[in-house]
């Protein structure tokens, strides 16, 4: 089941592309934009960590630390940040517990076969540690967009 606004949200310390652990609790405060996505280096991971990336300055106007999570390992994310000039951290969740924790670990339906992945899902959370808000239905190359509109409208 995934995690629904005015919860708090579950805590977990990951290590990022540079295999330095991140610890969310730690980060209390500042509003917090975790994105988890399927794979790095695929057609709409990439497209939706540009749209971020470029998306920054807006982002940082409004106290939001953004933090990728995808079940790959950290030499793959710092090749994905590498090659496409990212300015945010990514954290490697290799066992999915976490993608576990937030319940967007999920049986998915690819081209009529079915497997076990990421199910593409971004959580705001407010500077005390809790969901304010749950992003799931929106297209890769607007996810940004979709972020922004909901920051602008507070």
């Amino acid at each position: 089941m995934v995690i629904e606004a005015a919860q708090t949200a579950p805590d977990f310390t990951l290590n990022d592309q540079d295999n330095n652990p991140v610890t969310l609790s730690e980060l209390k405060g500042k509003k917090v934009l975790l994105y988890f996505y399927p794979r790095a280096s695929t057609p709409g991971c990439t497209v939706q960590a540009q749209g971020l990336r470029d998306s920054k300055a807006e982002l940082d106007a409004h106290n939001v630390v953004v933090l990728g999570l995808s079940p790959d390992t950290p030499k793959k994310l710092t090749s994905f940040i590498n090659k496409q000039e990212l300015n945010f951290t990514l954290l490697a969740d290799e066992d999915h517990a976490v993608c576990e924790k937030y319940g967007v670990w999920q049986l998915k339906k690819f081209m009529g076969r079915e497997n076990m992945g990421v199910v593409r899902t971004s959580f705001l959370i407010n500077e005390l540690g809790y969901i304010e808000h749950v992003f799931n239905k929106f297209k890769t190359k607007d996810h940004h967009e979709v972020v922004l509109d909901y920051l602008n409208s507070k």
